[in-house]
């Protein structure tokens, strides 16, 4: 079985910097998955990195913690320059 990017260091960190996000907003979980229209189970297995989240989903995200796209990028970019 060959090895899945969820379990990689940047991908973890990607899923902690959703949980920051997320928390920055004043949002508890169950907040966060009634915006983005999902259970919280969703939310909880994003942030630990048991799920993996698609593009789309990740703007839904940010767009729901009131990050710009801007920004998420650009913290996006440091974790990745932090974890090679």
């Amino acid at each position: 079985m060959g090895s899945s990017t969820i379990h990689t260091l940047r991908y973890r960190r990607l899923a902690a910097q959703l949980r920051t996000w997320r928390e920055a907003s004043g949002q508890s979980q169950r907040i966060l998955a009634l915006r983005l229209r999902k259970p919280p189970s969703y939310v909880h297995k994003c942030e630990v990195a048991e799920r993996k989240v698609d593009p789309l989903e990740f703007a839904d995200w940010i767009e729901a913690c009131d990050v710009s796209p801007a920004a998420a990028i650009a913290t996006i970019q440091q974790l990745r320059r932090r974890s090679t």
